[in-house]
């Protein structure tokens, strides 16, 4: 272990130079800042994570993704009914060894493998992660079923071997790629010949133009609040997906559904708007008020010593990062759910 590591796996200076990476006026962004993002993807990722995953855990529990709603739905319910929706899409079958990629501290992992009794492989490049995980799965009694490898999704060849799993998924992780025909490239290797790909990809969409500044900016704002090195258009992740060699089967921006209540709801911070008594906690920490009790408690904990430092700073970056997606969400620039479900050839 680095000097520079604790105990949990966090490299302390990482988190603290996250915001190194990016620029502070948001509007003045160069070619070659993101360049330097992509180019050292890795450790813009774990700097980011290292800071920001026990605040996801206090605001969105152990599955790091966005939902669809229906109405009077709880939130944890819509979390792991779109998990299910993914595994049912895929048609994954019990007995199926099943890769997740980017897979957090593993809740989705622990809800499919329940779901659809398979075998689940999480991979994460994160140890401050995959240790939480594994404390996860274990207190969960899926030692057997889910289990969790460190590597670098752009070398899934190299570290699983060709023709290795039945299905490959992953959830709002792959965004984080520097490129997508890099990943969905290592994705195709590693499954086996007609196994199946499903994604809930992070895009802009089609209505998203960079040529104006507006939409530039919001897209900026979204890769600063999030650990993103670079934020792409929907239409590249169809384009990598067949350039690659995949069969798309099914695509669907599921956020162009006519919802009556929208996906990113929980982060406007309108108590009024909780769907059930439980989740009115879960949205008050999205409020004004949530949010001065929640970023004064951690710049407290960091002085004293019971957070890294930098997770504060990692903090404001998710403060940017809710209102980008919101408006992003309003506009319908951006969507967190570009569904995916295609399959590598026979031969």
């Amino acid at each position: 272990m680095s000097p520079t590591a604790q105990q949990d796996g966090r490299v302390g200076d990482r988190i603290e130079n996250y915001t190194g990476f990016w620029q502070k006026d948001m509007n003045k962004e160069k070619k070659n800042d993101t360049d330097n993002r992509v180019e050292n993807y890795t450790e813009v990722i774990n700097g980011y994570y290292d800071g920001a995953t026990e605040l996801y855990e206090y605001g969105w529990a152990q599955s790091f993704h966005f939902s669809r709603f229906y109405k009077g739905e709880s939130f944890a319910a819509s979390l792991a009914r779109h998990e299910h929706y993914l595994a049912s899409q895929m048609v994954l079958r019990p007995g199926m060894r099943v890769l997740d990629v980017g897979c957090g501290v593993g809740g989705p992992a622990r809800e499919i493998a329940r779901f659809a009794d398979v075998e689940i492989v999480g991979l994460n490049n994160n140890d401050f992660q995959i240790g939480r995980a594994r404390k996860y799965t274990k207190k969960a009694g899926l030692e057997d079923q889910v289990t969790f490898a460190k590597g670098d999704f752009m070398k899934l060849s190299e570290q699983f071997g060709e023709n290795s799993f039945d299905a490959v998924y992953a959830i709002e992780a792959t965004v984080h790629a520097p490129t997508w025909e890099g990943v969905y490239g290592e994705i195709l290797k590693v499954l086996k010949p007609g196994g199946v790909f499903g994604v809930y990809e992070w895009c802009m969409t089609d209505r998203w133009d960079p040529s104006i500044p507006e939409h530039k900016a919001l897209a900026h704002e979204i890769e600063f609040g999030n650990g993103i090195p670079e934020m792409r258009p929907l239409a590249k992740a169809r384009e990598a997906l067949k350039t690659v060699g995949f069969q798309i089967e099914h695509e669907e921006d599921l956020a162009e559904r006519p919802d009556v209540v929208p996906w990113y709801y929980p982060l406007e911070g309108d108590i009024w708007k909780a769907q059930t008594v439980w989740d009115y906690f879960t949205v008050w920490r999205m409020s004004w008020s949530g949010k001065l009790a929640t970023h004064n408690a951690m710049k407290l904990m960091e002085v004293v010593g019971m957070l890294p430092k930098g997770t504060w700073d990692v903090g404001e970056a998710l403060k940017v990062a809710g209102d980008a997606l919101v408006r992003g969400g309003q506009t319908k620039l951006f969507t967190p759910m570009y569904l995916v479900v295609c399959r590598k050839p026979q031969n």
